[in-house]
């Protein structure tokens, strides 16, 4: 009896220190599994009732993207650093001219992309030659469900195709991309596909899509797939400028609308020359972005994903440019030596 007591004594004195020791090596690696802070609010949904739309409110928990961990993290990206001490868990640079890696950070994971994904609804619908001056109208269908996100068209709002793919680009509209996809021939389904044939088309072999607007989390991509996906972009006059727009005024419903960014680099002060860009944001995804800028005379596609914090992605980018520009000098007019003095952290 006494030995049975030593026994189970001794077995819970080893679980305790097993247990101490796991949440220390989690303490230290910084991972974060605590359950998250919720922020109770009053969501404002339009619903259909028998043919007619009707208004109701929901009682939703707004849960901060700071309090759980992201795909990323859960992989553990997060453990690997590099020198420029980059928030975000990914990030990518090419020279645009001849795709030369210049930084490079897990930039091979396939991780959630979020609204990035509507640089590719951008791209099938121009692809496409769909009519621009089409009239499509918001639906039920385009009201999102998984997120419950905001967005500032009602059902029943029409706009023409060029302003859906506008806001959706610019100011990464919901309800917008999720038209776009809707009325494609064959529906969202058909449009789905096209999505991904042109990925693969594009040798975008690590992507995956499975809407117009980025909401599930089973959208994903590399940092180096959406390097190629910003290059086919870039060739469309179209996608530069509505990724671009710091604002506009679009017609809804016959009446005067102004949106904005979601890019506060494109602004005119902002000291960025930017030809195309699109940011994303879930929880599962983090805050991500994708970009054409020149800098320092060079054109160079940047893709930093899974950056913690709202301004995380932005002070990142300003870093990216900062480490170019001290860099940019050693190489002079040779751009072929990048190689020899650009590092590359592609860890995990």
């Amino acid at each position: 009896m006494n030995k049975l007591a030593i026994s189970v004594l001794v077995s819970v004195l080893c679980a305790s220190a097993s247990m101490g020791s796991a949440q220390a090596a989690i303490k230290k690696a910084g991972v974060r599994h605590a359950a998250p802070a919720a922020k109770v609010q009053m969501v404002k949904r339009t619903v259909m009732v028998r043919g007619h739309s009707k208004i109701i409110y929901q009682r939703m928990s707004k849960v901060n993207d700071y309090s759980r961990p992201t795909e990323g993290d859960l992989a553990g990206l997060n453990l690997v650093r590099d020198p420029l001490d980059l928030k975000s868990n990914v990030a990518l640079v090419l020279d645009q001219a001849n795709s030369e890696v210049l930084f490079e950070k897990n930039a091979g994971v396939a991780l959630p992309i979020a609204s990035i994904t509507k640089m590719m609804t951008g791209l099938v619908v121009v692809e496409a030659n769909q009519d621009l001056d089409e009239v499509l109208t918001v639906t039920d269908e385009d009201v999102d469900r998984e997120k419950f996100s905001s967005s500032r068209l009602k059902v029943g709002d029409q706009l023409t195709r060029r302003n859906m793919l506008h806001i959706a680009l610019m100011s990464s509209e919901n309800r917008a991309a999720s038209a776009l996809g809707r009325n494609y021939p064959g529906g969202l389904p058909a449009f789905v596909m096209a999505m991904n044939d042109k990925a693969q088309s594009l040798g975008m072999n690590d992507t995956r899509y499975v809407d117009s607007n980025g909401l599930s989390k089973m959208n994903v991509a590399s940092a180096r797939d959406l390097a190629k996906l910003v290059q086919a972009a870039y060739e469309h006059p179209i996608l530069r400028e509505f990724s671009t727009d710091p604002k506009a005024v679009v017609e809804n419903n016959g009446h005067p609308v102004t949106f904005g960014t979601t890019n506060r680099l494109v602004a005119p002060n902002s000291g960025w020359e930017i030809g195309l860009q699109k940011t994303g944001f879930i929880n599962e995804a983090g805050r991500c972005m994708i970009m054409q800028a020149i800098v320092e005379g060079r054109a160079v596609i940047m893709v930093l994903l899974d950056a913690k914090g709202t301004a995380a992605r932005v002070a990142d980018a300003t870093r990216m440019k900062k480490w170019l520009a001290a860099l940019r000098p050693a190489f002079g007019d040779n751009v072929s030596g990048a190689s020899t003095s650009a590092q590359s952290y592609s860890g995990m």
